[in-house]
């Protein structure tokens, strides 16, 4: 029945006239999972940062040089010792409410954010004060210099620093929020918007645009379509097939059977959009059995093998490799420490360090995202190999909006809880330590709450770090301690395929900013 009301939904939805739609340049998309959590900062779900890139703006942005400018800040100054910095915030910026920006909604916002990022956790660790001193200008003070104020601010991925108006930054940061108020350059609508079927945007034209061209995140963010849908289809097979036939503009993940669909095509751009890729990775859940015991966790470790991942989720060897660093190939701290435990792949090795670790047959509860392909191919050769290894696994099967909202649960299986999930970051959310995924606070950081002081002490001694020797020496051994702690498996790095219209215009890498595409006219 519930698949019944989906599709019907879905049919009505596609049906609407485009009087209806009030506009007539659309970009429709199929995205790679259903938004179902709204708040980028409670979560680090990607469609959920995508949401977050279309109603809100950040304080400074990465320009196509990866280098940090002023976005909702117009200018800012810092003391000889880098330790005050002063931001003072462009004129007219509204909220989607008409409402003015202020320098106390930006300071909410950075105190909730700090909370739940890793590298806002590390800056705001070393804060002394951070304060609003009038309408349109705020004052972070430092204990310590810190060179990295700006390139914190402006991070791209993961938890990313969107402003808010400052009644919604209160919002406890372990509570999401309930509103959609941004200043971004689209506003949600929700009432066009469509429980299972579609997510509209419409485009917000009283945003205040930067006068410099837009370059990556930075610049001139006003919006190129009136109207911006993500369309959810039953399928991988539909979504691809809505694109052959001109339905929808952009399918963000298409799996690597359904690209061979666009073989010959000519309407049709398959591409892989980022260089450095993507990280696979299966995370534990360390406050329940059998994952809080590190020989266990270690365990499964030692019987995943990233060649059978990357084959079952990629399928060709073009859009992947093997990776044996917690820190990305190609990127300046990749590593070798404590990497021997990843390189195995030994089903042996693992019965082995099982049985030694006096595993009791505790279920190892998986979450199966199956609308994701990429993931649910990940979390199948984990049943598989962990089984054969002698774990006693059970699979439960969800999409992934669901599974972003269940793996918050702390507790028990009984109570709803989970032993084990998978899941994939941009390769530039894990360059360095102060990535969540890598915190050994059980309080602040990732799901799976793993808790080691030592790790903690080695992330921030890297934050402090001043020169890129001690940088990386550090990050080798944050890595080694990672892996120590069997706190994550590296799965492989892989580079996951788009595919678009040859009528749209504005692709970028390594995310997609649908404020930049320009789609066909209807």
């Amino acid at each position: 029945m519930l698949k019944l009301k989906r599709t019907c939904l879905l049919t009505m939805a596609l049906a609407l006239p485009m009087w209806l739609a009030g506009c007539a340049n659309v970009l429709r998309v199929a995205p790679h999972a259903e938004l179902k959590v709204y708040d980028p900062v409670w979560t680090t779900a990607y469609i959920t940062r995508n949401h977050g890139y279309l109603i809100y703006d950040t304080l400074f942005a990465l320009d196509e040089n990866f280098e940090p400018r002023p976005q909702m800040v117009d200018t800012y100054t810092v003391s000889p010792d880098q330790r005050t910095w002063t931001f003072t915030l462009r004129e007219g910026l509204k909220w989607h409410d008409g409402t003015a920006v202020t320098a106390e909604d930006c300071v909410a916002s950075l105190e909730r954010w700090g909370k739940r990022d890793g590298a806002g956790q590390q800056l705001f660790a070393q804060a002394e004060s951070l304060a609003a001193t009038d309408a349109k200008t705020f004052t972070l003070k430092l204990r310590t210099p810190n060179a990295m104020v700006l390139q914190t601010l402006a991070k791209m991925s993961g938890n990313v620093a969107f402003m808010m108006p400052k009644a919604v930054a209160q919002t406890d940061p372990y509570q999401p929020i309930k509103s959609f108020v941004g200043s971004g350059p689209y506003k949600y609508s929700k009432w066009q918007s469509v429980p299972w079927t579609k997510v509209v945007y419409l485009l917000n034209k009283d945003y205040v645009p930067r006068a410099e061209p837009l370059s990556m995140a930075a610049g001139n963010k006003f919006g190129k379509a009136d109207r911006i849908e993500w369309i959810y289809y039953p399928s991988q097979r539909a979504a691809s097939l809505a694109l052959i036939d001109g339905q929808v503009d952009y399918v963000e993940s298409p799996s690597y059977k359904e690209v061979q669909l666009f073989e010959g095509n000519k309407k049709v751009v398959v591409a892989t959009t980022d260089p450095l890729g993507n990280i696979g990775m299966a995370r534990f859940n360390m406050l329940q059995p059998p994952f809080d015991k590190v020989a266990v966790r270690r365990a499964a470790i030692m019987a995943m093998q990233q060649e059978a991942y990357m084959t079952a989720a990629l399928g060709d060897a073009k859009y992947w490799r093997t990776c044996y660093s917690v820190f990305p190939c190609g990127t300046a701290l990749s590593n070798s420490a404590g990497s021997e435990i990843m390189k195995s792949g030994s089903l042996e090795a693992a019965r082995i360090a099982l049985r030694d670790a006096g595993y009791d047959g505790t279920p190892v509860v998986m979450l199966d995202p199956i609308d994701s392909p990429v993931i649910s191919a990940f979390t199948r050769v984990s049943a598989e190999r962990l089984a054969q290894a002698g774990f006693n696994v059970q699979v439960q099967p969800m999409d992934w909006a669901t599974l972003t909202q269940r793996r918050i649960n702390k507790g028990p299986v009984s109570a709803g809880g989970w032993s084990m999930f998978h899941t994939w970051w941009l390769a530039g959310d894990l360059m360095d330590p102060s990535a969540i995924a890598y915190s050994g606070n059980p309080d602040t950081g990732w799901f799976g709450w793993l808790k080691d002081e030592e790790l903690e002490s080695q992330r921030l001694a890297f934050a402090r770090a001043t020169t890129q020797g001690d940088r990386k020496a550090l990050a080798e051994k944050v890595q080694k301690r990672v892996l120590d702690d069997g706190a994550v498996a590296i799965l492989g790095q892989f580079f996951e395929p788009v595919a678009f219209s040859t009528k749209v215009s504005g692709i970028t890498s390594p995310i997609q900013f649908y404020w930049q595409l320009a789609p066909m006219k209807q």
